[in-house]
């Protein structure tokens, strides 16, 4: 070996040991600052399932143009094909949401994820568009366990007091997986949409057997995992059947916040109502009702981004594929900022005495996102839209970290499942209406091309502004809700509530 080629292989050799030293020395940072080995483990798969999720959706809209091409269809086919599979999703949560409060959740969660990669492959060998269709369908329907297992799952593992922090970091996999489908997965589909969905496919199968690995939480809201963050507060108590009171409700009862007495249901109560009576009675929390509309406006808006967002880039401000993929990159990365503050700052005002924080971080930011967005529409300068879009992207991350830790203070923890699958089937059903709305706005009313996508999404902030209005609403009716929950964790002898039958 000569001379150089010595000292080159000496460079490689130091240069890989170098990464690999610094690749540990960020997981082990990483891991001290989510709390511990088990804590980062279960954090990032459950990332990781909202994470493959999100790229699902933004690889069909990341491949508009790929998928209109190679099988002869139009920007409403593109809405159909994610509308059909967001409202099977939406239906079939259902009954996942009572099976992640009856059954072993992991388990359930793991088998399905297997499914997931099964139907992307599936999607790759389509030949039509009503193949692919039928593909959407089954891909739907097996995605729908993500939402409920996961939300129980959380609050099981996770004290109160950090939820809105967990939960950003694990929305934070939705953001990712969505600028893969973008970036990564959308640069694949211009050279073939086929190729795009078998490499969103194979991760599929290994993240299975990770969560299958994951450890059954006890049920009850006890945060088995907490004490490796910090033990929690000497002043929280525990109700009936052990379930852990939340920093919400200790600060409702240190204010003398009364319940709802038509609303307190005991533990072996909630344990034993069918779909049907718990649907009746999580739709009758008020507060409830208000963060399902106020989540279903934003993600409506986020549906219709996702699906048209990179069409919109190219021919708005005159950029290609590769050009707008980056932009929409650093968009994401905008967003992916805003999800891991916006729980934080949700909990650290909690923390000083806000009760109503976990509404209140969300109603601002909603009302930012609005404004932010409107000059990023209108704007034909892609270095002028820049600021504007990655600050607006930043406020919508923001909102729903505090707004998922807001759901679980206002429910007995019995019913995190059912709760989360009743919610989600009316946000996936806002989903679902959102691709297909805007791509038959865009075509049908604005008379399609650039001008149709832009004021398409001009008119699509309104749902946004009405999730701002709600949330402010929402400050009456969350501090006697929360009291209320409070009260069902301590119930065990009440009468049953009168909730339907």
């Amino acid at each position: 070996m000569s001379a150089d080629e010595s000292r080159t292989s000496r460079v490689l050799t130091d240069a890989a040991a170098m990464s690999s030293a610094a690749a540990s020395a960020s997981a082990r940072r990483l891991t001290r600052l989510l709390g511990g080995e088990e804590r980062t483990r279960v954090i990032l798969v459950l990332a990781a399932v909202l994470g493959l999720s999100g790229a699902d959706v933004a690889t069909v809209g990341a491949s508009a143009s790929a998928l209109r091409s190679g099988l002869h269809i139009t920007n409403t086919d593109i809405g159909l094909l994610v509308t059909v599979s967001s409202l099977v999703g939406a239906l079939a949560t259902l009954p996942f949401g009572v099976l992640a409060d009856r059954v072993t959740r992991t388990r359930i969660l793991g088998g399905t994820i297997v499914l997931w990669g099964a139907a992307m492959l599936w999607s790759a060998t389509a030949s039509n568009f009503h193949e692919l269709l039928w593909t959407r369908v089954f891909l739907g329907a097996v995605t729908a366990s993500a939402g409920p297992i996961v939300a129980s799952l959380v609050g099981d593992w996770f004290g109160s007091w950090e939820r809105g922090r967990i939960y950003g970091v694990i929305l934070a996999g939705e953001y990712i997986g969505a600028g893969v489908g973008f970036a990564v997965t959308g640069n694949i589909s211009a050279l073939s949409w086929r190729a795009a969905f078998v490499v969103l496919a194979l991760p599929a199968f290994a993240l299975a057997v990770a969560v299958w690995r994951l450890r059954e939480p006890q049920r009850g809201g006890l945060g088995v995992l907490a004490h490796e963050s910090r033990p929690p507060p000497p002043e929280a108590a525990a109700g009936e059947d052990g379930q852990q009171e939340t920093d919400a409700q200790r600060v409702a009862r240190e204010r003398g916040v009364t319940p709802d007495p038509e609303l307190v249901v005991p533990p072996r109560e909630a344990r034993r109502m069918s779909l049907v009576r718990a649907s009746k009675y999580v739709l009758r929390v008020r507060t409830n009702v208000i963060l399902i509309l106020a989540s279903a406006c934003g993600y409506y808006f986020l549906a219709g981004l996702q699906t048209f967002g990179l069409e919109f880039s190219k021919e708005q401000y005159g950029i290609d594929q590769g050009v707008a993929s980056s932009l929409l990159l650093v968009v994401g990365g905008g967003a992916l900022l805003g999800t891991l503050a916006g729980g934080s700052v949700g909990d650290w005002l909690l923390k000083r005495g806000r009760l109503n924080a976990r509404i209140l971080t969300p109603a601002f930011a909603a009302t930012a996102t609005v404004a932010l967005f409107i000059p990023a529409i209108f704007t034909r300068q892609a270095v002028t839209a820049v600021p504007y879009l990655v600050g607006a992207a930043f406020f919508l991350g923001s909102q729903n970290p505090p707004l998922d830790a807001a759901r679980l203070d206002i429910m007995p923890p019995l019913l995190w499942g059912r709760a989360e699958a009743v919610r989600t089937l009316l946000r996936s059903l806002a989903m679902a209406l959102a691709p297909l709305l805007f791509g038959a706005v865009s075509d049908h009313v604005f008379g399609g091309g650039r001008s149709g996508l832009q004021w398409t999404f001009a008119i699509m902030l309104l749902p946004l502004a009405a999730s701002a209005w709600l949330l402010f609403k929402g400050r009456e009716t969350y501090p006697r809700d929360v009291a209320t929950a409070a009260a069902s964790s301590e119930a065990p002898g009440l009468p049953r509530p009168r909730v339907g039958t």
